[in-house]
Parts: C-alpha cells; sequence; structure tokens
C-alpha cells in the first residue's frame, strides 16, 4: 500500500522552495492565472535531472508561456542550444512577450508549427538532441514517439510529463467517460510502448501528474 496521500505531498510542495527573482514572479503569476507550466515538483525533478545530465541540446515540444525553456536556460551555461515548438496563438504570443522580457529571445530558438510536421522535418534534417522534454497534448504523445526516437542521440534522456492523468490511466476502459476515452486509450499505449521498448531505459514516477523519465541506451 502507498504511504503518500495528500497530507504529505501538500508537505513536500510547501517544503521546495519556488523559482527566485522573475523566473519565481511568472511561476507564482503562472500558478494563479491558471496557465499551464509545470508544478513545482516537477520543477524541481527538471531543475535536477539537467544539473546531473548537462546536455548541450535541448528540444522542447510544448512552448506553452516559455517558464520550462527559460527554467532549462537558466539551469545551464551559455553553450546551451534549446529549441522549443508552439503552436497556439494564445501561448506563442505570450511565450515572446516573456522571452522578450528576459532577454532571451536570441537563445532559444522558437518553433510555430504542428509539433508532428515539426519533428517531422527535424528528422529529415538529422538534428539530435541529448535531452528531450515533452509537455504537449498528451493524446499526442503516442504520435510524437517514433520521432523523439529518432532525434534522441544514445544515451539521451527523454522525459513526458502529466502521463497519470490524475491515476485515471489505471481504470478500467469501461469506467472512463465517452470524450475522454481516445487520449485515455493512447497514454496507455504510450506507457506501455515506453516500458516495452528495448531502445528504452524507463521509469515512471507520481511527481506532479506523473512523469515518465526514459534513457536512450540503444540507438
Amino acid at each position: 500500500m502507498s504511504f503518500v496521500n495528500e497530507k504529505l505531498l501538500k508537505y513536500i510542495d510547501e517544503l521546495q522552495p519556488r523559482c527566485q527573482g522573475e523566473l519565481g514572479s511568472l511561476q507564482s503569476q503562472a500558478y494563479a492565472e491558471g496557465l499551464p507550466i509545470i508544478s513545482n515538483d516537477v520543477v524541481k525533478l527538471l531543475e535536477f535531472i539537467l544539473k546531473v545530465k548537462r546536455p548541450k541540446r535541448i528540444l522542447e515540444i510544448g512552448t506553452a508561456v516559455g517558464f520550462s525553456s527559460m527554467l532549462m536556460l537558466s539551469c545551464l551555461n551559455e553553450e546551451t542550444q534549446i529549441t522549443t515548438i508552439d503552436r497556439y496563438p494564445y501561448m506563442i504570443e505570450h511565450a515572446k512577450e516573456n522571452y522578450k522580457k528576459f532577454g532571451v529571445e536570441d537563445k532559444i530558438n522558437f518553433i510555430v508549427g504542428q509539433a508532428n510536421e515539426v519533428l517531422e522535418k527535424l528528422v529529415e534534417e538529422n538534428k539530435k538532441y541529448d535531452f528531450v522534454f515533452m509537455d504537449a497534448a498528451k493524446g499526442q504523445y503516442i504520435n510524437f514517439l517514433p520521432y523523439v526516437l529518432s532525434l534522441t542521440e544514445k544515451n539521451g534522456i527523454i522525459m513526458a510529463d502529466d502521463v497519470l492523468q490524475n491515476g485515471t490511466v489505471a481504470n478500467k476502459r469501461e469506467e472512463i467517460p465517452h470524450r475522454q476515452k481516445t487520449i485515455y486509450d493512447r497514454l496507455n499505449e504510450f506507457l506501455y510502448s515506453i516500458t516495452h521498448d528495448n531502445r528504452l531505459s524507463t521509469t515512471i514516477l507520481t511527481v506532479g501528474d506523473g512523469v515518465a523519465l526514459m534513457q536512450k541506451v540503444v540507438d
């Protein structure tokens, strides 16, 4: 039986400080306004992985308001190259505003477009990344996966956020409302694929709304 409960999760969340300075202000503002940025426990996990891995080339799928890409940039040195993808006008506008405000618009390669189309083009260009962060439409993760595997170099890390959908992925299919069955099916297919692919070493963590961590161990 799991010892994790809401009281303990709240304790851990309050124990871990939020970001500092302007990034912290953006984090607090986004939480207050309900904007789709990563939870604080995922922030801490992402910071930890980046500081251990020290990636040079990062691909982010799902820019939102630009918080995660700026967080990643703040953890690493000037040599780090970050490419991020989004297609929603609201997010694009706010991300560009934030990049300009923080003076990082020249340090982040922001690609506007449908993720599948952009990923396919990056594969055709033979791009390679040593860290990939997936935080876009969860029902599309299974469609992104073949491209992401091609784009990730050997020993590279892939991190996918929000993979447990508040625990509903573990429910029986007949318990899922009809309108949610597609994302349920696709996320379960994604989770099965990443845990049964011999190219990957995978662990799934109950951090935030579920984080899948994968290392590509075979090209």
